[in-house]
């Protein structure tokens, strides 16, 4: 199959997944398309909203739309890295024999990520960013293609380990959350209160989705679409020469250059979804503030102002 084609079929997949993960999840458009986004660009993403908007049933009923495994994590101050990762025990024959931990899976939802101490977070990111994990020495390679999608709640951030700014990096999304319009909300009621069950159909197999993966990575960009967004991720830097007065105002640090790398693969994934065979500097621009949202820090005088993030990315574009 050549490139061009690929691209016409994922364009009418991805249409196709769309349609089944709307039989289940109401409304939350921008949120599937995001976390679809990373998907195929082979990222993962940091979701953030408050309890209670249908965070695990929309990945459960993505992994069953994509025929993926799935895996529910939920991150608790007293959980050890080798409740993740798994751990080796004594079998009836005095042999030690692994026993993997809920990590090996395709999609794992790791469930309030910051409410877990910094040793478990960590034994987290080396699967997230090698796709392995080391255990008593032993190497084991987990199952592609690979996505992480963790939650934080926003609201109560007391006895809670917020993720380091280099952790945070890894996770090429921060998508938020919102809560659901009043006539979603209708919609919502009506479907979890009845007793009808919805079958989703899988549409795709792991092959397809790591041949799709290789197919966006193969997309060609041009020279002057690379160089905006690296213009883009500079802007953030306070010390940078690009560098407005209001991002020197309210900016402490800016984002690094996994932030260029990602907004390009991203903008290949958004490109090949609308049927472009080439990112240009719109698709950059509507995938920028998901990217950038986590990687830079604002100052106190931001947040006395009530300065966002959104606020700061727009006035860079």
């Amino acid at each position: 199959m050549s490139d061009v084609t690929a691209i016409h079929n994922l364009v009418q997949k991805r249409n196709e997944l769309k349609k089944e993960i709307a039989k289940i999840i109401v409304g939350q458009d921008a949120v599937v398309d995001q976390i679809l986004l990373c998907i195929f660009s082979g990222g993962h993403a940091l979701l953030i909203g408050v309890p209670g908007l249908a965070k695990t049933l929309m990945i459960n009923t993505l992994s069953q739309a994509l025929g993926l495994d799935f895996k529910r994590i939920q991150f608790t101050p007293d959980l050890m890295p080798s409740d993740i990762l798994g751990s080796e025990i004594l079998d009836e024959n005095r042999n030690f024999k692994f026993i993997k931990g809920p990590i090996f899976s395709n999609i794992i939802l790791a469930d309030e990520i910051n409410r877990t101490p910094p040793k478990t977070q960590a034994a987290l990111l080396e699967a997230m960013q090698e796709r392995s994990v080391t255990i008593a020495g032993q190497h084991h390679k987990l199952d592609l293609p690979y996505f992480v999608l963790a939650t934080q709640n926003p609201i109560e951030q007391e006895g809670t380990y917020p993720l380091p700014e280099a952790q945070l990096d890894r996770f090429m999304f921060a998508i938020k959350l919102e809560y659901p319009t009043f006539e979603e909300e209708v919609q919502v009621v009506k479907r979890t209160t009845s007793d009808v069950k919805t079958e989703i159909t899988p549409l795709f197999t792991a092959q397809e989705i790591i041949d799709f993966q290789h197919l966006i990575r193969r997309i060609p960009v041009a020279d002057n679409v690379i160089k905006y967004a690296v213009t883009l991720v500079s802007k953030t830097r306070p010390d940078n020469a690009l560098t407005n007065d209001f991002v020197k105002n309210y900016l402490d640090w800016g984002a690094g250059p996994r932030a260029s790398q990602n907004l390009i693969l991203a903008a290949k994934a958004h490109a090949a979804f609308n049927g472009k065979f080439s990112p240009d500097i719109e698709d950059v621009q509507a995938v920028a503030t998901g990217i950038l949202r986590h990687r830079i820090i604002k100052n106190y005088k931001a947040d006395a102002e009530g300065i966002t993030e959104e606020v700061i990315i727009k006035k860079l574009m």
